[in-house]
């Protein structure tokens, strides 16, 4: 039984999905390695619960160093005997292309897995992630046979051919927020490259990847060449991380994890380490902003979407003094329209935290912010307790000091800090005082202004007069320690090939 009552029919057809698929026991949770569903060596296995209620969805692999190390081995006996690298850039779009159009056409099956798994409303997991997913593995088929190798400038006595090749192995550990999205990042362009994969998704949240997984292969994958390793960061994560058959290692997640990450390739073969790490993103209002209305708006939207989980967030609003207690006044007015509700109701748009230990690590900061002097003007406590979920009010806190826990760490959920400036210095100097570097964004009519700030911002992405509009051509990735490379667009290929140089001399000529 679930403490919400589904009140629309949309609403009670998901409902009634959710309780079959629990009540039937259909999730599998066993690993997925060289081509199978299989069980841990040791047998060892853990519980997912949903967030949602948390109630038990299914039992799942804790897969330990064995079954990494399976898994890695699978991959390189796939890679070293050419089954998929050495195809055609035409035969693996052909089967990229295919796995996006099955992960469309079981769209309302990975969403509710997606919903249920991590709590998101069932509305973005099925408009947004689904399609997302599909969209950046179709996008990276489609660019794989028209990307083409250079021949450099030599002499006329030389012939000197510059090629892209598969690094070979690739480990790729995603986080929970994003599951199917971030999974679709690593594993668009590494496929396509020609590479093998194992991917550590979080214990919090495999049951997409699993699943992917299978759709892969039914999309004509070759055994090997896709494999998942369910389990807990520090056991497979670390094991992944350390395997010495591992070429390339593509992680999102905390700055503090990513940090273990580069110490793990020091610690075993050097292999090259891509991290996709937190941010504490800055959204500035200047006082000749065309709409306040407009940037109240996109703010509040773009930080209570997904529940504030997300590493983009504009989680920091800085706004000219001028104009800051009517900005204020309209977010703070907009947040009944972001209470969290039931996620599997299609009308809800904030729906549950991954899960306590999250929960607690929101709060925690909340309690951080009116300790150090922060005024919270909305929100500022846990929500639809007894729903045995994870819920969390919109909170906003005006007043706050740059230099206030709030304002520099990264929180998670959907806690917006709200600092006031006086002039456009002390914006830029404000927006980049912070160990992040992710995203950021400029509001203000005046072009010159926009321009001036935007090339100021120590930022991966400056949103100008938006936030978050996004396309697959464009890079995501950020400064500092927001990390390093870039997921998405061409330049994610860079990440999952080497570079060979192929001298050629040409004797009489």
């Amino acid at each position: 039984m679930t403490a919400f009552q589904a009140t629309s029919p949309q609403a009670r057809i998901w409902r009634d999905r959710a309780d079959a698929l629990k009540a039937d026991k259909r999730i599998d949770g066993r690993a997925f390695i060289d081509g199978q569903r299989v069980a841990t060596q040791s047998g060892a296995s853990f519980d997912t619960r949903s967030p949602i209620d948390g109630t038990l969805l299914a039992v799942v692999a804790r897969s330990e160093a064995a079954d990494v190390d399976a898994a890695v081995q699978a991959a390189r006996r796939a890679f070293d005997d050419g089954r998929w690298a050495r195809q055609a850039p035409a035969e693996r779009k052909r089967v990229l292309q295919r796995f996006a159009e099955l992960i469309v056409q079981h769209k309302d099956e990975l969403a509710l897995l997606e919903t249920l798994d991590v709590g998101k409303p069932i509305q973005y997991s099925l408009g947004v992630d689904v399609p997302a997913a599909a969209r950046c593995i179709n996008w990276f088929g489609e660019a794989i046979d028209k990307v083409y190798g250079e021949i450099a400038p030599t002499p006329h006595t030389a012939l000197a051919l510059v090629q892209r090749e598969p690094v070979g192995v690739v480990g790729a550990i995603t986080p929970w927020n994003y599951p199917m999205i971030m999974a679709a990042w690593k594993l668009g362009p590494a496929l396509a490259c020609g590479n093998s994969v194992v991917l550590k998704p979080s214990e919090k949240s495999p049951l997409t990847a699993l699943r992917l997984a299978e759709l892969a292969a039914k999309a004509g994958l070759p055994d090997g060449v896709f494999n998942v390793v369910p389990g807990y960061g520090h056991e497979a994560g670390e094991a992944l991380a350390l395997h010495m058959d591992v070429d390339a290692l593509g992680f999102t997640g905390s700055t503090r994890v990513g940090r273990q990450m580069l110490a793990y390739s020091s610690r075993s073969n050097l292999k090259r380490v891509f991290n996709e790490l937190g941010g504490k993103s800055a959204f500035l209002v200047f006082d000749d902003v065309d709409s306040v209305e407009r940037a109240a708006h996109t703010v509040a939207g773009a930080l209570f979407f997904n529940q504030g989980e997300s590493c983009n967030a504009p989680s920091r609003l800085l706004v000219q003094e001028s104009l800051a207690d009517e900005v204020v006044s309209r977010i703070v007015a907009l947040t009944p329209r972001y209470q969290p509700a039931d996620p599997l109701d299609p009308t809800t748009v904030m729906g549950a935290l991954v899960d306590d230990a999250q929960l607690r690590n929101v709060l925690g900061y909340i309690n951080a912010g009116r300790q150090q002097g922060a005024q919270c003007v909305a929100g500022g406590a846990q929500a639809l307790v007894g729903t045995g979920g994870y819920y969390v009010q919109p909170t906003v806190f005006d007043a706050v000091d740059n230099g206030m826990k709030i304002a520099q760490e990264e929180i998670f959920g959907p806690v917006l800090s709200v600092i006031r400036f006086k002039d456009e210095a002390e914006a830029i100097r404000l927006a980049n005082a912070t160990p992040y570097g992710l995203q950021a964004s400029v509001w203000s009519r005046n072009l010159d202004r926009a321009h001036r700030v935007a090339r100021a911002l120590r930022a991966g992405t400056v949103h100008v007069n938006q936030y978050d509009e996004d396309d697959i051509t464009v890079p995501f990735g950020g400064y500092k320690q927001s990390g390093n490379g870039r997921d998405k667009s061409l330049h994610a290929l860079d990440k999952y090939t080497e570079l060979k140089t192929t001298w050629i001399r040409i004797n009489g000529a």
